[in-house]
């Protein structure tokens, strides 16, 4: 098997492209850097394909590695044949080749093997190869008292365990009763209690395997966990005992067809049909696993790359009931200025109190924005601060923030070096005001598995789960860059090339050294070394450094390229820095970008990602996105009429659709099928985590505080 070929077909890429991606892959280069910065070697290719090249480079090499170790296996054990060698070397699956693996396989104690220890095996291959016209007579033959073989029924029996074992081994017919599963196999389930649940729909639901979506597949196999639902395949059982007997019974052994059916149907019964089924369940819900992954990757990107607000003082509201609200104050910068704790919810509802002391804050920071989190006591909070707003004359206004993952932050080890004289509770308050002022540095800070953006996410692979969410963190940190001057090493942990050891001693140089004042400084940190440089340097920005350069995405290794082109259409350094440069593009059209290109000796595709950076050096891709909505007043539900028209922000995409913060309590549902006027296969196709969206009120369900909602008018 050709690794390369098969690549350059799955991701439909020219040869020179795959051989020069997975070189660079196996010298060590980062997928962030090979794709912002080897353009030219790769042909362009972007991160999220190098990403899934990466990973089926993985797999099949792994794939290779275990067809080695299998033939080794069998050779060792003097059973290879050029059969065996062809069918190995063509198995595209790990399942294609632990088929073929099987009948070698070192097996725990089986009826098979115990009859085999009473020397049965020969009165098994006898009735697999030749027809015996008196079988009792055949097996008296191997009657012995020893071995615990009493009589011919005992013989039979042992010998038909065998048979049940060889065609159980068989890959043929495992390939073919796994086929028929997933192409007419049915998935049904069934309620084991009579009470309502969540899984109402599927007390008495069948589908088929072929067209089974992945969230049903997850919320299936929640309610088998949770005992609500008892879930089986079913198959074309006489179609698989058929093709079975087929591939067994022949003229050579007919007269043996009784004792043989009795076998098959033990075999496909009690050893292939119970291995098949949890097959085709664990391949569904690996699927449906992927699936989840995918959207939770997607939501985390969107929620990652939300525009930031910045040059804002925030007042961070953590709601709550008994233990009261947890205010945090942050300045433009997100540095703590002041912090308490007011009580305006029950019990205790001291809201005048409450407004007098919030009120005093407000002035004396010169707050413009309020980031209330949207848990327990949000909405009612929400009501508290909109009532105080009206009473004062300052424009202030304020953001539902997802509050997600923010007591996990809060107890954290980074959050205790950040605050260690600042409560726990208090914490929390101030990861909500950071978040809206830039969602990306603060959320780093916290397992992208708390953050809650997914579907059924407690019940994924953990292991693959933060694989994907790491490489989604990893890119849009590196996408965005990282001002190396004031990020903390949570946010360095993830620019490429540099771990959380290297992130801490970079914070331990900034602070004994104070700020670095240009790129090449970076190198003299504690085992930052030239590879590592190589892969991070672009990425970590110093802004108002001496070098223009070093608060851009230009690479230091095309400093000089970028020197030159700049002293070539008439432009220098501080022309970059004083972003005087309007007329740059005019000016490369007049020369030629492959004119350019070839007197600089540098790849046309380099010089467009500088040109991108100089003209707006120290850009952040995020702030082109959709800000928040800003509200100063609140929405109830019973304020809600059908047909009402609102502006919402999308909080969560998933499979069957999106969900909807409108200003009320719940986040309201828009389903996949009204969302555009014709078939939405994918509501990540539509919409994105952050998104700000035009909605219609289409039913109220005031007993489930439910709103479902329409964007197709």
């Amino acid at each position: 098997m050709d690794i390369n070929t098969m690549l350059e077909k799955e991701f439909k890429l020219r040869k020179a492209q795959v051989e020069s991606t997975v070189k660079l892959i196996d010298e060590g280069n980062t997928i962030p850097f090979i794709a912002r910065y080897r353009k030219e070697v790769t042909g362009g290719i972007d991160d999220v394909t190098l990403r899934g090249l990466h990973e089926r480079l993985t797999y099949l090499r792994n794939l290779e590695s275990r067809k080695e170790a299998v033939l080794k296996t069998i050779d060792d054990q003097d059973k290879l044949t050029s059969e065996i060698i062809t069918s190995i070397d063509k198995s595209q699956t790990l399942q294609e080749v632990e088929d073929i693996y099987a009948p070698f396989k070192q097996k725990k104690r089986t009826r098979a093997t115990i009859a085999k220890e009473k020397g049965l095996e020969d009165l098994a291959t006898a009735i697999l190869t030749r027809s015996i016209p008196y079988i009792k007579v055949e097996a008296e033959k191997y009657i012995d008292e020893e071995k615990e073989v009493h009589d011919e029924e005992e013989a039979l029996k042992g010998a038909s365990d065998i048979i049940a074992e060889v065609v159980s081994d068989d890959a043929q017919v495992r390939k073919f009763i796994r086929n028929l599963a997933l192409n007419s196999g049915t998935i049904t389930s069934k309620n084991t209690k009579d009470e309502k649940s969540v899984y109402d729909m599927y007390y008495d639901y069948s589908e088929l395997v072929k067209t089974l979506a992945p969230h049903r597949v997850l919320a299936l196999n929640r309610g088998e966990k949770e005992d609500f639902l008892r879930v089986k395949l079913t198959i074309e059982d006489e179609r698989a005992l058929n093709f079975i007997e087929d591939r067994y019974i022949d003229q050579k052994n007919s007269k043996n067809r009784k004792i043989l059916t009795e076998a098959i149907e033990d075999a496909y019964k009690r050893l292939i049909f119970p291995s098949i089924e949890r097959e085709i369940r664990n391949y569904l819900t690996e699927k449906g696993e992927e699936r989840a992954i995918s959207v939770f990757g997607k939501n985390l990107k969107s929620l990652l790359m939300g525009a930031p607000i910045k040059e804002k003082a925030v007042m961070g509201f953590d709601p709550a009931y008994r233990t009261g609200c947890k205010i945090a104050v942050v300045d433009k910068n997100g540095k703590l200025l002041d912090y308490t704790t007011v009580y305006p919810t029950k019990p205790e509802n001291k809201v005048k109190e409450a407004k007098s002391i919030l009120k005093s804050m407000i002035e004396k920071y010169n707050i413009d924005l309020i980031a209330i989190g949207n848990g327990t006591a949000s909405r009612e909070s929400e009501e508290f601060v909109s009532d105080m707003l009206r009473e004062i004359e300052r424009n202030v206004e304020y953001v539902i923030v997802s509050e997600a993952g923010a007591s996990v932050y809060s107890a954290s080890e980074l959050a205790n070096e950040e605050h260690p004289d600042i409560n726990v509770s208090i914490r929390g308050a101030i990861s909500i005001a950071r978040r809206l002022q830039d969602p990306l540095a603060e959320l780093v800070k916290i397992d992208p598995k708390s953050i809650g953006v997914g579907q059924y996410q407690h019940d994924l692979n953990k292991k693959r789960l933060e694989e994907v969410l790491d490489g989604v963190v990893e890119d849009s940190v590196n996408s965005v860059g990282v001002d190396v001057n004031t990020a903390s090493y949570s946010l360095l942990s993830h620019v490429a090339g540099v771990n959380k050891n290297i992130a801490k001693n970079i914070v331990a140089y900034r602070e004994e050294n104070g700020e670095f004042k240009s790129r090449s400084e970076i190198k003299k940190v504690k085992r930052l070394g030239p590879k590592v440089f190589e892969q991070s340097a672009g990425f970590m920005r110093v802004l108002d450094g001496k070098n223009p350069l070093d608060g851009t995405g230009v690479h230091p290794e095309s400093y000089s390229a970028c020197k030159e082109l700049l002293s070539k259409i008439g432009y220098s350094l501080d022309d970059v820095k004083s972003k005087n440069i309007s007329e740059i593009d005019n000016r490369i059209e007049e020369f030629g970008l492959d004119n350019l290109s070839r007197e600089l000796e540098t790849p046309s595709i380099t010089l467009k990602d500088i040109i991108s950076e100089i003209k707006k050096p120290g850009r952040d891709p995020r702030e082109e996105g959709i800000k928040p909505i800003l509200r100063k007043d609140v929405l109830k539900i019973e304020d809600i009429q059908r047909g009402m028209v609102l502006n919402g922000t999308v909080r969560n995409v998933v499979d069957f659709g999106a969900f909807i913060d409108i200003g009320i309590k719940n986040d309201g549902l828009v389903h996949k099928s009204k969302m555009g006027k014709g078939y939405v296969k994918d509501p990540m196709s539509v919409v994105s985590v952050g998104d700000v969206v035009e909605v219609s009120v289409l039913d109220i369900d005031l007993d489930k505080n439910k709103v479902s909602l329409s964007m197709v008018d």
